[in-house]
């Protein structure tokens, strides 16, 4: 299958989401074995979504990053997206250094502003309305935490006076910025060095990747690169495969299927594989599968036999 114009040289890459949150509520994922199975099928991400509260049970991404990078030594780990609204942002760097000290060179950091569930904001006592601006304050000192620089920071939303935190790499880790909204692809032409997409039609993720690109060039930035987070069930029977993704969105987004089964990806390998080949195309250099189905390793194991067929 054709890479898109532009991406020829480009390695597609495969990202896989860790078992974080329990959509079926059978009881405490199992992350480390994930977390080492995705190490082992040579899938070159390993991603943690980010909640305080949210529907299902759920671990705190940064102690699940931490726990795969006790028991990996190649693949990278992403957090996507982070949602770094909710979060004191000294406290988010000296997390996310933490992180990146136990897998040195291995952090990818997706952000996003959230607000899918007003009660965890409440809970972290955020205003939601102030999530957006909150995130585009914290990005322009972010760099600085990351790299051990000290801050002095008295912004409208933020007032941050930290010495440097050590330890602390060189340079940050990759950035990349979640979103759908005008403003969160401002922020990705500004600040991001990738796009976290999600719940978009191939045809508007190559019209959007368009757009990055042009406003990138206007701010004087490389074009981001674009990943796509995809909910993905790999099975023989269709009616099975769409039955359980439903199921697993329901129990995690409290969403009706309907309302996303067109960006829902289900069935057997092939249909899986031809619906990426339409991504690649659209301009995706790296997928980030996120299982629905109730056993995410089993769908570990599809994911490599749909990579084969696009490989």
């Amino acid at each position: 299958m054709r890479a898109p114009a532009g991406t020829e040289n480009e390695r597609l890459r495969w990202g896989v989401y860790l078992p974080t949150l329990d959509a079926f509520r059978q009881g405490t994922p199992p992350l480390v074995e994930a977390a080492r199975r995705a190490e082992e099928l040579d899938f070159d991400t390993a991603w943690a979504g980010d909640h305080l509260v949210f529907h299902p049970p759920l671990l705190e991404s940064m102690c699940a990053l931490s726990a795969a990078a006790a028991v990996t030594s190649r693949i990278r780990l992403g957090v996507g997206v982070l949602l770094l609204p909710l979060r004191d942002v000294v406290w988010a760097a000296k997390q996310l250094t933490t992180v990146n000290a136990l897998a040195p060179g291995r952090l990818t950091l997706g952000v996003g502003i959230g607000g899918e569930n007003p009660e965890e904001f409440a809970a972290a006592g955020v205003p939601v309305r102030e999530r957006g601006r909150r995130l585009d304050e914290a990005l322009e000192i972010l760099p600085d935490l990351l790299t051990g620089k000290p801050v002095d920071h008295c912004g409208p939303l933020l007032s941050v006076h930290s010495p440097g935190l050590e330890p602390a790499p060189a340079s940050p880790p990759p950035l990349y910025v979640g979103g759908r909204s005008d403003a969160a692809m401002e922020r990705v032409a500004r600040h991001g060095d990738g796009w976290l997409a999600m719940w978009h039609r191939p045809d508007t993720v190559a019209a959007r990747r368009r757009a990055l690109a042009a406003r990138a060039a206007e701010l004087g930035r490389p074009e981001p690169s674009t990943t796509m987070l995809v909910f993905v069930n790999v099975a023989d029977r269709e009616d099975t495969a769409r039955e359980e993704a439903a199921a697993m969105l329901w129990g995690q987004y409290r969403l009706r299927f309907d309302t996303v089964e067109r960006y829902t990806l289900f069935g057997p390998a092939v249909r899986v594989a031809e619906r990426l080949a339409a991504y690649r195309e659209a301009g995706v250099t790296e997928f980030a599968l996120h299982p629905a189905a109730p056993d995410p390793l089993a769908q570990y194991e599809a994911y490599a036999k749909v990579r084969e067929l696009l490989d």
